[in-house]
């Protein structure tokens, strides 16, 4: 039985999969309400539970100004001092990012817990009422903004999800990365674009972005993050326009190493004006950037701060 002294969680919803139903016609959207998806789980949790719901969305249709919203509600929820930690219900395409932009502005000692599931609520064995369950167990235990699957739980910077349908749905590649705390801050999200790199690539879509109003770029190389004559010709274009670009690579796990040159590599890109990344993803980097941009602060700085 739940007392005064039971830890306080509140539980921030968002939709995704976690809050999904499949519907007459076989596809799945989110339906439940917040309270819903916590059933048993704070009792068996041994917490009590405060539940918020931010938003009802697929998680692939989020904005950087719908995970604000995520954010803000963290905030909030931890503005009373009874609260013990936070956990965010949340759909599984674009929880790392959400989980990103949480622990770049995250500085309480209390921890935030974000999770979801691979199934649907209503699915016969879905993994829902076991993750909610574990996170709300980690929410009165860890520290810090962790991504909690399966069991097990991963640090937010550097998280990525590692597969589209098995149940053990995060992984951290590269281990822990340095923690980057950026402060509040007001007014519009700027545009920054992903753009693919792929062998034989032209400077087409580097250009196109910067033509979209694009104020920042992060550009997913190849290897440890190399391309072609054209891309560097491209982002020094960029470069020129006023457009900040981080270089990341598609491979799963490594950093960045601007050591390539004469053709394309790394190193040409960095004598363009590119950010190295280091270890960070697209996803991530993207989110980085934007909010670098949106404070006005240094995107050199704040990426060499990451590591």
């Amino acid at each position: 039985m739940a007392t005064p002294t039971t830890p306080l969680i509140v539980v921030v919803t968002t939709g995704g999969t976690i809050a999904s139903t499949v519907g007459a016609d076989g596809v799945s959207s989110p339906t439940l309400a917040g309270g819903a998806l916590v059933g048993a789980a704070a009792a068996e949790a041994g917490v009590r539970v405060r539940v918020v719901e931010a938003l009802r969305v697929d998680s692939s249709t989020l904005t950087l100004d719908d995970a604000w919203t995520v954010v803000t509600a963290v905030h909030d929820a931890l503005a009373d001092p009874d609260v013990a930690g936070v956990v965010v219900l949340h759909g599984t395409d674009s929880l790392e990012e959400t989980a990103y932009l949480l622990d770049l502005h995250h500085d309480d000692a209390r921890p935030v817990v974000l999770t979801g599931s691979q199934r649907t609520a209503d699915h016969p064995e879905s993994d829902a009422p076991a993750n909610v369950h574990y996170a709300l167990w980690a929410a009165a235990s860890v520290t810090g903004v962790v991504v909690a699957f399966r069991g097990g739980f991963v640090h937010a910077a550097g998280t990525a999800k590692r597969h589209t349908t098995e149940l053990d749905a995060f992984t951290a590649p590269d281990g822990p990365l340095p923690r980057v705390l950026l402060p509040r801050a007001d007014g519009p999200w700027p545009r920054v674009d992903v753009v693919a790199g792929y062998p034989g690539m032209d400077g087409m879509l580097l250009d196109a972005c910067v033509a979209a109003g694009a104020r920042g770029i992060v550009l997913q190389g190849l290897g440890s993050g190399n391309a072609t004559p054209a891309v560097v010709a491209a982002v020094a274009r960029a470069r020129e326009a006023g457009v900040a670009v981080v270089l990341t690579t598609r491979v799963p796990a490594g950093p960045v190493a601007t050591t390539y040159g004469d053709g394309g590599g790394g190193a040409d890109l960095a004598a363009a004006g590119a950010v190295p990344a280091g270890r960070l993803k697209a996803g991530q980097a993207r989110v980085l950037l934007a909010a670098l941009l949106r404070a006005g602060a240094d995107v050199a700085e704040g990426f060499a701060a990451r590591g």
